[in-house]
């Protein structure tokens, strides 16, 4: 019988760009400066498709990105707790699971990442 993989959906929609995530992975792991379980990049500024002529109307979207030094906390989750990025979230955009359970939430809905370690 296969093993459960897990992995994190993240709702990039609802992202604020806290960073939140990144320092509760840092802190976690106990990261050197440069070094990132997982980063929040940018993706704008851009206008919108329906911004007027004012220019004005400016979209943003932060999207957390883990990295190949995540292990998904596995000491945190081995414990019955959640990856410290995803406890951490003050969006609620992140959720760790079964990715059999995440991946019909991501089909759901745009701007969302399901992410998986590497085995």
């Amino acid at each position: 019988m296969d093993a459960v993989k897990y992995g994190l959906l993240i709702d990039y929609e609802f992202c604020s760009g806290c960073q939140t995530c990144e320092v509760a992975c840092k802190e976690e792991h106990d990261l050197p400066v440069g070094k990132w379980g997982i980063r929040v990049f940018d993706d704008g500024p851009w206008q919108k498709d329906d911004a007027d002529d004012s220019g004005n109307c400016f979209n943003w979207n932060k999207i957390p990105v883990p990295t190949d030094l995540c292990d998904l906390c596995a000491d945190r989750v081995a414990a019955g707790r959640k990856p410290a990025c995803v406890h951490h979230c003050q969006a609620f955009c992140m959720e760790f699971g079964p990715l059999d359970e995440l991946a019909p939430k991501l089909a759901a809905k745009p701007k969302q990442v399901l992410w998986a370690p590497a085995e």
